[in-house]
């Protein structure tokens, strides 16, 4: 994809964003008074009231990123399928800067940066006396770990951005420039670093309503995962073993939680479950734009998994290579990962009554003969399932990481670049996904190992694209070129087609046209960011 130079008119942004993330948050948080109000101090005033700021940021904020955008990203990495116009463009290579998923997901992204920064900057001088510091650095904490978060995924989609730390620096001069990816990497490892300063340590256990914001852990694992981007091995590696060694994140129905199963992962029962490092907390509200649409967008087009019109359903379908080639015999992760002709689900309500075995006479999900089971669970059945609200969005979690990721990202440390490993603390680490996955051990292990494990593991989870695009150009090529990104009509290729200014990386989205637009100056090329 042809990348475009851009810089982002921010005074336009922030006006757009406050309201965003002011306005839009989850009920103790949307209670919060207008600046132009009452003084903030007077609402600060006790340790609920602030662990209440950042309520929103798991969730609402998030909206626009993970309603599509973030599933098409799935369909450009051949994850997915989907002849949607809306989602479709990455199938053929063709997303540019006019695509709507494509604003609203940057448009998401600095809204967490943006409500980030409102707590960062102004939250310590609008405490009352009677707020604990323990509470207030906990929260300024997951401000930091937010922006960072927000930051990451900026980076890794449009490379240069503008480094915004405090708005209020750019009142006076609303045009600013995209900074170098080497800086903003910088200020994503300074805010990870300052997050697992500020953040409160946990344990988690089988109290899962108290697993819900992140912790110092959730901040290592995530900086684990910056550190393995910048290929700094001996980094990633030492804070995944810090994780690791904690005892805080385990895995769901491995060794140390018997009685579960990778199948319990993604049900509103397990919301916050052990191995979730950090996920967007749903909430319904009954408006739209406020809970899990998956339901709705991975279902069936006759609508038996969903309560919704059965228009909307099936929005993402599973795309042929993951349905008849990703997974080996035995492989569990299959039957809870991908939907098809036959599969049986027990447990599963439809608008028929319980239990549902996928048709084999239907197109199912965008004709791709089969349909997406992650974070499909059917229409509203109490506790199961959880609330539903009239668009059919439900409150289960959707995992940003988890513990799994964190042992492959490890397994991946130690490899370091090596041809191979056998060092016992990597295959402890890999061996540990696959055998909750049902299969055998692996006695030494390859980047292509481990790529394909992340693949297995977390697949339809956002993670593929990204994969694709930190590995060598000309094997990610092959690799796209290779798939087949059509329905099971009819098997079609398309070869991604590099522009020539991004040699070693071309992953990178069309920044949104109207912000183009609206600022011209910005045009130029990233600037060094000069770091307070």
């Amino acid at each position: 994809m042809k990348k475009k130079s851009f810089l982002n008119r921010y005074s336009l942004l922030f006006t757009a964003v406050a309201f965003l993330t002011l306005g839009s948050c989850q009920d103790d948080f949307t209670d919060r008074p207008s600046e132009d109000g009452i003084s903030l101090d007077s609402y600060y005033s006790t340790n609920d009231q602030v662990v209440s700021a950042t309520n929103g940021m798991y969730s609402r904020t998030w909206f626009q990123m993970y309603n599509k955008f973030w599933w098409a990203l799935e369909v450009g990495s051949g994850n997915m399928y989907s002849g949607s116009p809306d989602v479709s463009g990455l199938r053929t290579f063709s997303l540019n800067g006019s695509d709507p998923e494509l604003v609203n997901g940057w448009s998401s992204l600095w809204a967490n940066v943006q409500q980030s920064n409102m707590i960062i900057n102004f939250l310590s001088s609008r405490v009352g006396s009677a707020v604990s510091q323990d509470v207030l650095n906990n929260t300024i904490g997951e401000a930091y770990f937010i922006r960072a978060t927000a930051y990451f995924d900026l980076v890794r989609l449009w490379g240069p951005v503008p480094i915004i730390e405090n708005p209020l620096d750019y009142t006076s001069n609303p045009y600013v420039n995209t900074n170098t990816v080497a800086d903003i990497y910088t200020l994503i490892t300074s805010d990870y670093l300052k997050a697992i300063d500020l953040l409160a340590a946990k344990n988690r256990g089988t109290n899962y309503a108290n697993n819900g914001h992140v912790s110092k852990g959730s901040a290592r694992a995530l900086l684990a995962k910056v550190y393995l981007y910048q290929k700094d091995y001996a980094k990633a590696r030492a804070m995944a073993e810090t994780v690791i060694n904690s005892g805080e994140f385990k895995l769901l129905g491995g060794d140390e939680l018997p009685g579960k199963s990778f199948a319990d992962l993604f049900t509103y029962a397990n919301n916050n479950n052990e191995e979730s490092i950090f996920a967007i907390q749903w909430k319904g509200d009954g408006g739209y734009g406020s809970a899990n649409n998956c339901n709705t967008q991975f279902g069936f087009i006759d609508g038996k998994l969903s309560t919704s019109n059965a228009s909307y359903a099936g929005v993402f379908g599973p795309s042929q290579e993951v349905i008849l080639s990703l997974y080996g015999e035995g492989d569990l992760r299959k039957h809870e990962t991908v939907m098809v002709a036959g599969a049986t689900y027990p447990t599963i309500k439809t608008t028929e009554g319980i239990g549902f075995t996928v048709p084999s006479n239907k197109n199912l999900a965008q004709d791709s003969g089969g349909a997406i089971k992650k974070y499909c669970i059917g229409v509203v059945n109490g506790n199961v399932t959880g609330p539903v609200d009239p668009f059919n969005m439900m409150d289960n979690n959707t995992y940003v990481m988890r513990y799994a990721e964190l042992l492959l990202i490890h397994a991946e440390a130690v490899l370091a670049g090596a041809a191979s490993t056998s060092d016992a603390s990597a295959l402890r680490s890999i061996n540990a996904v696959r055998k909750r996955a049902g299969l055998a051990d692996l006695a030494s292990i390859t980047f292509d190992d481990i790529f394909l494990e992340r693949r297995k593991e977390l697949c339809f989870e956002g993670d593929y694209w990204f994969d694709l695009g930190r590995i060598d150009k000309t094997k990610a090529i092959a690799i796209m070129s290779a798939q087949n990104r059509g329905d099971k009509f009819g098997e079609r290729h398309f070869t991604p087609v590099y522009s020539e200014d991004h040699a070693t990386n071309d992953f990178y989205m069309d920044y949104p046209d109207n912000e183009v637009a609206k600022n011209p100056k910005l045009l130029q090329a990233p600037v060094p960011y000069t770091f307070k």
